[in-house]
């Protein structure tokens, strides 16, 4: 059976975007969406390295949970900082952590994580050495940082997906 009959989720979804873009409903826009979604939903398909396998999902409740208060507090920080409120200048800098994960539906997950919050920009990550290059906003305390990023989302992370 292949995969598009087993989740066709991501065809639908792109027929429907195709059909939204056009304003049409016409026989001919949903025969160009499908080919559009098919082709579409092929190419990315190769693009995937595999499917994922979370595992400890009440594990994932208190991450997304320490997610959305790190992103709640980051929020206002970086308000505090724009805002000018903030009477030192933010020293801006990058830092590098080196990480234990390989599995790479965490590292996307890490990615997610520390890019939606504020302040905070995945850099880079070295394949070879698997060292994470992160741009911080307000980097002042560079161990806190290394410290956040290992046990608050690195180790989480790898007990879900490895």
């Amino acid at each position: 059976m292949s995969t598009m009959t087993q989740f066709p989720r991501l065809e639908i979804m792109l027929l429907l975007m195709w059909l939204l873009v056009n304003d049409s409903l016409a026989p001919h826009h949903w025969l160009l969406g499908l080919i559009f979604a098919l082709f579409v939903s092929r190419l990315a398909r190769t693009l995937r390295p595999g499917a994922a396998h979370p595992r400890r999902l009440g594990l994932v409740a208190v991450l997304c949970w320490h997610v959305l208060c790190d992103v709640v507090r980051s929020n206002f920080a970086v308000g505090r900082i724009i805002l000018g409120t903030v009477r030192q200048q933010p020293k801006v800098g990058f830092m590098e952590i080196p990480l234990e994960m390989r599995d790479p539906h965490g590292l996307a997950a890490l990615a997610i994580i520390i890019t939606a919050t504020p302040g905070t920009v995945f850099a880079r990550l070295d394949p070879h050495d698997n060292v994470l290059t992160l741009h911080v906003l307000d980097l002042q305390d560079e161990a806190a940082w290394l410290h956040t990023i290992k046990h608050r989302y690195e180790r989480p992370l790898m007990e879900i997906f490895e």
